[in-house]
């Protein structure tokens, strides 16, 4: 099996910055192409970011310019780094790796989500 977990989520000032954490691990031959998505109580899942193996980079247009996004492919790992965060970006933010697995097979694999809050 693989596990996607994230991390780093909390509570922050509109302004603020806050970076989230995803790690991926199991039985993980190689992972594809890595996304942030987020929903908000009530809306629907929005795509905020995705990155290829190759580090080519995609970005939803409300995000574009205060959010980076990154991986370490050596540590199976994703990065989200937000800054001038607003209280719209208030949501469960859901990393989801898309994996091929070392029996061979592609699926894709979704973390439990972080929480971000932007509140003064």
């Amino acid at each position: 099996q693989v596990s996607v977990v994230e991390s780093g989520g909390g509570l922050v000032q509109p302004g603020g910055s806050l970076k989230l954490s995803c790690h991926a691990s199991g039985i993980i031959r190689s992972i594809e192409a890595m996304f942030w998505y987020r929903q908000a109580p009530g809306g629907q899942r929005e795509l905020v970011a995705t990155i290829s193996s190759g580090g080519t980079v995609k970005y939803g247009d409300s995000v574009v310019g205060r959010f980076t996004i990154s991986r370490d492919n050596a540590q199976n790992a994703l990065y989200l780094h937000m800054n001038n965060l607003k209280p719209e970006d208030t949501a469960a933010y859901y990393c989801m790796a898309r994996v091929t697995t070392t029996l061979n097979y592609e699926r894709d694999y979704w973390g439990q989500g972080t929480q971000v809050t932007v509140s003064p």
